[in-house]
């Protein structure tokens, strides 16, 4: 039973986008077009025995090598240099529909740009 509601979960969320494909961006923190950007403990790739953990509690299916963050709060407040402060790693990424505990499909952005 458990088995044919994993299934139908994936099926849901693969409909729905949040199986993600990652964009890179080389823009500015303002330019994130996926807002808020997060700022998040750990920037790592979907290989990563703590982020497949995650993914896989939460019945998200993603290919190797996909970046994540781990523990992620958003930053709402982006300036050049002024009021963005994470000091952590500050990322735009793509499905930030988790509540704070992995997004997908993440890049590295510079807040002071």
């Amino acid at each position: 039973m458990f088995s044919k509601f994993l299934v139908a979960f994936i099926a849901i969320l693969a409909a729905s986008g949040a199986i993600a494909t990652p964009t890179r961006r080389n823009a500015p923190a303002s330019q994130c077009d996926t807002a808020p950007v997060q700022c998040c403990d750990t920037s790592t790739t979907s290989s990563n025995p703590t982020a497949a953990s995650i993914l896989q509690s939460i019945g998200v299916v993603l290919g190797a090598d996909i970046p994540v963050g781990l523990t992620c709060t958003p930053i709402t407040v982006v300036g050049a240099g002024s009021g963005a402060v994470c000091n952590a790693s500050p990322l735009c990424c793509e499905n930030n529909g988790f509540a704070g505990l992995i997004v997908i499909g993440c890049t590295p952005v510079d807040l002071n740009l």
